[in-house]
């Protein structure tokens, strides 16, 4: 019988990655889950270790071999470009390359659908110069997750609200049927399952995950 792993979890108190977070803890795969970013998880647990950060610059992984990362904002809620791009690119490669050095073997990153590092929008290509970064660190696994308009409850994660989202999900919702899968809004627990059963399979590689392979069904 194989040893359980260790897991490392960036972002979990945001929408996927407490997703994450709670099924890590709920399955047996893993003896420790580590959990890193600005404010502690709600709940303790068992296996659960928590580690709160002001910043990711100079951050040093435990001995870990798996690792989960969900870190991401907006500009606006960010405040500027620059305020983004430190949390969608350099915290999340500051993690990884920490991860990396620790002996983790399998990432698992949350992008954006439309991620492409030669896209003419901002917000597209920080995501997809990350998915570079991370794809030239030497992981055996990586797997990317790509998807479109995340549904939950933000209100409880204390996050900030965000009025257009809130209009975009509803319509959204009620124009379902005649939105193709990718384009369909999805639950950030849907998100964290499929990336957790990805990187758990250890396929060698890339994998890109769309948003509609990930739908629940």
């Amino acid at each position: 019988m194989a040893a359980a792993r260790v897991a490392l979890v960036a972002g979990a108190t945001g929408l996927v990655g407490q997703a994450v977070l709670a099924r890590l803890l709920a399955g047996k795969a893993y003896s420790t889950v580590y959990a890193v970013g600005r404010r502690a998880p709600d709940r303790q647990r068992a296996r659960l270790v928590a580690q709160v950060t002001d910043s990711f610059n100079g951050f040093a992984a435990p001995p870990v071999d798996d690792v989960f990362i969900a870190l991401g904002t907006t500009i606006k809620v960010a405040g500027s470009r620059e305020a983004f791009r430190s949390i969608d690119f350099d915290a999340v490669v500051a993690v990884a390359r920490a991860a990396r050095a620790a002996g983790a073997t399998r990432l698992g990153v949350v992008s954006a659908m439309g991620a492409d590092s030669r896209s003419p929008v901002f917000y597209n290509r920080v995501k997809g110069e990350m998915e570079e970064a991370v794809l030239a660190m030497g992981f055996e696994t990586v797997v990317i997750a790509r998807p479109s308009l995340l549904a939950g409850d933000r209100a409880s994660l204390k996050q900030a609200q965000r009025p257009r989202e809130k209009w975009a999900l509803a319509a959204m919702t009620l124009f379902k049927p005649l939105i193709p899968n990718n384009y369909r809004t999805i639950a950030a627990a849907d998100v964290a399952a499929a990336l957790i059963a990805a990187v758990q399979l250890g396929q060698p590689g890339p994998r890109v995950l769309l948003s509609g392979e990930m739908q629940s069904h």
